[in-house]
């Protein structure tokens, strides 16, 4: 039997506001065909089809999706689609889980330079946990990992992290035996987080001396070189968070996890609990707080911005694969 369907939708905010929202805030042409799709998702607007009961000769309508990838509705026939695929490249190896965070003070540099901050930051943070796994002080072997970009919090505002499922273990330098890592732990989380640091920040400084970045509006001020200079030492000064789980049980929880977070939106309608009188209520983790279950309410104007955010470029790739991981590697 299929999960209960959610009394509200991130649709019905939409619909509802999409056009209160395009009066107060400029809307970018990516934006734009976002919330079209999501109002127009399952409704006559993208036509349907009639499903006949042999028997008793009932029609039911049944309409098209949308089939966006930001749409809450849209992604667990493409979850399956793409689990099905991944099967062949899951090792029968411990998995661990680690998370890759961008400070707070990026924000509105990311934000202005999406496609850009992103791409450094799957490269940085590959390239950091590939590099310490071949380090003989610490693993000696080429592992493979998957890594996911989200970014969200659970209230909905910019925070760039990536997700990364990494193999516990990897094959020798010259590919003959598998190295298998400690049941209980991964990489030292303080050597990855000052590498990760390092070349994170010196791959978005070529691309500012590049003339690479998009300077504007609250970011112009970083076109100075001496405010540019205090924006790098402020970041290299903070101690930049990397996260390794306890490893997965095995194979199954590895999938399990895959499932809810590769394919996962900004919001789902089922943490929707209220929308009435142009306020939207979500229920969201406080884990700052011991995950904590609390409800946050926005008007549904900030709902609909905050929801923006998360509209990724065009045609950009938000899930990749690196060492054994790597699509040249699987045979």
């Amino acid at each position: 039997m299929g999960a209960e369907r959610p009394r509200f939708e991130v649709a019905d905010v939409v619909r509802a506001h999409g056009d209160d929202y395009r009066r107060v805030h400029p809307a970018s042409a990516a934006q734009q065909k976002v919330l079209r799709h999501i109002a127009d998702c399952r409704t006559p607007a993208l036509g349907g089809h009639l499903d006949e009961c042999d028997s008793c000769r009932h029609v039911r309508i049944s309409y098209n999706s949308c089939r966006d990838r930001h749409c809450p509705k849209c992604q667990g026939p493409q979850r399956a689609e793409w689990l099905a695929q991944r099967i062949e490249r899951l090792l029968p190896v411990p998995y661990f889980h680690v998370v890759f965070t961008l400070p707070d003070d990026l924000n509105p540099l990311a934000l202005r330079n999406q496609r850009r901050v992103f791409k450094i930051l799957f490269a940085a943070a590959s390239q950091t946990l590939l590099q310490i796994a071949r380090d003989p002080n610490h693993l000696g072997a080429q592992i493979g990992m998957t890594a996911v970009l989200h970014t969200w919090g659970q209230n909905l505002l910019f925070h760039p992290h990536l997700h990364c499922v990494v193999t516990g273990g990897g094959l020798s330098s010259d590919g003959t035996r598998w190295v298998a890592g400690r049941d209980d732990y991964f990489l030292p989380v303080r050597v990855l987080g000052k590498l990760f640091r390092g070349k994170f920040l010196d791959a978005l400084h070529s691309a500012w001396k590049q003339g690479e970045l998009d300077l504007a509006g609250s970011t112009a001020e970083l076109g100075d070189p001496v405010r540019w200079a205090a924006l790098k030492d402020r970041l290299y000064r903070k101690n930049w968070v990397v996260y390794a789980k306890p490893p997965f049980g095995g194979p199954e929880q590895v999938f399990g996890y895959l499932g809810r977070y590769t394919h996962r939106v900004a919001i789902s309608n089922h943490r929707i609990i209220e929308f009435s009188a142009g306020r939207v209520t979500f229920t969201l983790r406080d884990y700052k707080n011991g995950g904590n279950k609390k409800s946050m309410t926005l008007g549904a104007v900030e709902f609909i911005r905050r929801f923006l955010l998360h509209v990724l470029p065009k045609a950009f790739v938000r899930i990749r694969h690196y060492g054994l991981s790597a699509a040249r590697n699987v045979h």
